[in-house]
């Protein structure tokens, strides 16, 4: 009778322990579709949609942030405990959220080496497509649609900087970018709600909330609200010939420098120079950049399939990748990671800190370096015919099929030179 009552006991031990999804995932699953997600900073709400998706394996999942028409994709999901946790290991950062039956609960986590880890609450709602307004709540009476000479300000008078502001609107739903010196804002979405603006971004390193009012002179006056303390305030006004400082003119050669070298490791802790017999008798272009930046991201996602493409040609291309640890054992495993992520062939170094000060010290022929990523052309002779600050990325449109056009234009002409 002892031994019934054991054994007894013993299955109502291993059912309870099954019932208690505390401690274990393997019940507790992630309904697929799209969640709209927000953050909350400073008691404003940034909001943006997650698309998820079971994978095959039954255990992890799929998960994708939206942004306009970007669909960006982040690391395999996956669940523990009672939460989904979704990393982008490139830009340091976690979403993580309790799992409820239509609801997600948690927090954004950035964790950048030599920083205190930061947090913004973070919630998502399954099957709400809207992004700032449910249809029919947002009824636009202005319209912003257009170019737009913009003015971003800092505290410091010193930071303020120019841009250019491109939307597109249709009735309430509003899409755009900003351009700016070293790069663009990349994919804004949002609405426009009687004269007021709203436009948000998440893609784990940007996170963006822009918002503005339409005064009565035609101008917008707003602010701006980045990552987890960032701000600025900005002011606009309509303007078709709106235009940033000509990009290849802003980094050059300094006084003294006739040519551009370089001789970096790569993940493997080899040394590699412009003097290697790789490079000798080749157009060169130097990608100087960093995993934890999405502009050099977008130029990657141009650069890498580019390079399948015409490396029979004559044509070499190397990264400089500026990193948060100049450690090479810190930062190898985030070269390695970004290469196969976008299936990336050409060698990538690392060059130092993601400091354009350290960066300066690393290149000293260059003036500056005032932009991650900043693209540099050599001819078949390794002299300089090119140095392009910042990117244009998919998300500013004809900026960006410009760049293209401008790029492959001088490339042909250097490979028949």
């Amino acid at each position: 009778m002892k031994q019934l009552s054991y054994w007894i006991l013993g299955i109502l031990s291993l059912f309870m322990a099954a019932c208690d999804s505390s401690g274990s995932s393997s019940t507790t699953t992630v309904k697929n579709g799209t969640w709209r997600a927000t953050l909350i900073r400073d008691g404003h709400t940034l909001p943006f949609l997650l698309d998820i998706e079971a994978n095959s394996d039954g255990k992890t999942y799929s998960a994708y942030a939206l942004n306009g028409t970007e669909r960006f994709k982040m690391d395999t999901a996956y669940v523990e405990n009672d939460s989904l946790h979704i990393p982008m290991d490139l830009y340091d950062s976690e979403l993580i959220g309790k799992i409820g039956e239509d609801r997600l609960t948690g927090v954004w986590r950035e964790s950048r080496p030599g920083r205190a880890p930061g947090e913004l609450p973070f919630e998502a709602v399954y099957g709400q497509e809207y992004r700032f307004f449910e249809p029919g709540i947002s009824e636009s009476s202005a319209t912003v649609g257009g170019k737009w000479a913009v003015t971003f300000r800092s505290e410091d008078p010193e930071d303020s900087y120019e841009a250019v502001g491109i939307f597109a609107q249709e009735g309430a739903e509003l899409t755009g970018t900003f351009l700016t010196p070293t790069g663009d804002y990349r994919y804004l979405a949002g609405n426009v709600k009687g004269d007021s603006v709203y436009l948000s971004c998440f893609d784990g390193s940007h996170v963006f909330l822009f918002t503005a009012a339409l005064q009565a002179d035609g101008s917008l006056n707003g602010e701006a609200f980045y990552g987890l303390t960032g701000y600025e305030t900005w002011t606009a006004r309509p303007d078709a010939d709106a235009k940033l400082p000509d990009a290849n003119t802003l980094t050059y050669l300094k006084p003294g420098y006739d040519s551009f070298d370089f001789e970096f490791p790569n993940a493997d802790g080899n040394m590699v120079s412009l003097q290697d017999p790789v490079f000798k008798d080749k157009v060169v272009v130097v990608q100087i950049m960093g995993s934890w930046c999405p502009n050099c991201m977008d130029e990657t996602r141009f650069l890498a399939p580019w390079y399948k493409k015409n490396r029979d040609r004559g044509v070499e291309i190397v990264g400089l990748a500026f990193e948060r640890s100049d450690k090479l054992e810190d930062s190898a495993p985030k070269l390695r990671k970004m290469s196969q992520r976008y299936d990336v062939y050409y060698p990538i170094l690392l060059a130092g800190l993601s400091d354009k000060d350290s960066a300066a010290t690393s290149l000293p022929m260059l003036n500056h370096i005032m932009s991650f990523p900043t693209t540099i052309i050599l001819d078949k002779k390794h002299n300089v015919r090119n140095i392009h600050t910042g990117f244009s990325g998919p998300g500013t449109g004809k900026y960006y099929d410009e760049f293209v056009a401008d790029f492959n234009r001088l490339v042909d002409k250097l490979v028949e030179e």
